[in-house]
């Protein structure tokens, strides 16, 4: 089972400002216990949305919005991704990530669980997806 911790955006990260060293040191030995459990998959901070952009479809057209985006709750400043053999261990390392803008200040982590290959209907849609996946590992 896979799950993504996704570390929401703050007022503060949407700036740019960057972790404290601190942080930063927490946020390093937390990950190294994840890889040391042999469950961490990937994890990276993300850059502020006014470095970003959205594509957005309506009526059978793309267009692109570029850049900061006002509702900072909705963003995301960062995710780890784990693999785990149940909920009750991803909600137990959750439980353990580190404060993601300090002790001191407000922050949020929320975690979702990703789609397996196998959580679909089989079919050859599905199919061409398994092998791409077989074909990345």
């Amino acid at each position: 089972m896979r799950f993504m911790i996704i570390v929401k955006a703050t007022a503060a990260s949407e700036a740019g400002e960057m972790p404290e060293p601190s942080l930063i040191a927490a946020m390093g030995a937390y990950h190294e216990e994840l890889s040391k459990a042999g469950v961490l998959l990937d994890a990276t901070g993300l850059q502020p949305s006014s470095k970003g952009w959205r594509v957005r479809y309506s009526g059978g057209k793309r267009s692109v919005v570029d850049g900061p985006f006002a509702e900072t709750k909705e963003l995301i400043a960062g995710y780890t991704l784990i693999q785990v053999r149940s909920r009750d261990e991803a909600m137990e390392w959750a439980r353990r990530f580190p404060a993601p803008f300090g002790e001191h200040a407000d922050g949020e982590i929320e975690v979702r669980q990703l789609f397996e290959i196998d959580d679909f209907e089989p079919g050859p849609e599905v199919e061409r997806f398994r092998k791409l996946e077989e074909d990345h590992r």
